[in-house]
């Protein structure tokens, strides 16, 4: 079925852009109404939805993030793509991707590993 795997650098230093890939198997990116989400576990805030990207291109950002988050994708390569700028210790966190059925976040059936991101000085 549907696979997607997280990828990034594992470290960031403070106030720089986090940058992470999430390759997706099997379903298509632009096909099948659904929604790619970008979600973090952190003992800070627990799970949080971060942005989503739709089928369509349309795109869903979660406005309480502190570190400006944008997601995109490469319908070419069936990627999707995150990047958070001026990252600061709280973007210390597990990242993943996920299918879901809206930009809301919600409704996620089918999830990646997930990728560890550190913020080290």
């Amino acid at each position: 079925q549907v696979q997607l795997q997280e990828s990034g650098p594992g470290l960031v230093k403070p106030s720089q852009t986090l940058s992470l890939t999430c390759i997706v198997s099997v379903d298509s990116i632009i096909a099948n109404k659904n929604h790619w989400s970008w979600v973090r576990q952190s003992p800070v805030k627990g799970l949080e939805w971060m942005g989503a990207i739709s089928y369509i291109g349309s795109t869903y950002d979660n406005p309480t993030i502190q570190s400006r988050t944008s997601t995109s994708r490469d319908t070419s390569k069936n990627q999707l793509t995150l990047h958070s700028t001026s990252v600061t210790p709280e973007n210390r966190a597990v990242y993943y991707c996920a299918r879901g059925i809206s930009g809301s976040g919600d409704g996620f059936d089918y999830w990646g590993q997930g990728t560890q991101v550190l913020v080290y000085s």
